[in-house]
């Protein structure tokens, strides 16, 4: 089974994800707090990490950009989701080493078709 690695702040946008992973048969691992992402990788080793944007302390493209630029996190998939929906949004997160971007709000099919494009 595949895991998931679920980073957002917000309890209710988690519990959504962690919804629909778990009924396509993933395994999701949750974390509201950005600063923990190393530790949990560690933990955890998820397959894939779901990664929203705007966050208390440590927000979604600095850590992606540190994860991404760490020899034993940088081959993990990251999806940024975020209400964040611009082109230049879009272009920050590619630059940061996002391998894709869902925007909230999200239909199951579009996190699923993003999920399933990585692991």
């Amino acid at each position: 089974m595949k895991k998931i690695l679920i980073v957002d702040d917000s309890l209710a946008e988690v519990k959504l994800m962690q919804s629909v992973l778990q009924s396509a048969g993933y395994f999701p691992v949750t974390l509201q707090d950005a600063r923990q992402i190393e530790a949990m990788i560690v933990a955890e080793r998820p397959n894939l990490i779901l990664l929203d944007v705007v966050m208390p302390e440590r927000n979604g493209f600095q850590a992606c950009r540190e994860l991404k630029g760490h020899a034993e996190f940088k081959a993990i998939p990251v999806v940024m989701v975020s209400s964040k929906n611009t082109e230049s949004d879009k272009f920050w997160a590619q630059q940061q080493g996002a391998d894709g971007y869902v925007i909230k709000p999200f239909t199951a099919a579009e996190l699923l078709g993003a999920v399933q494009r990585f692991v």
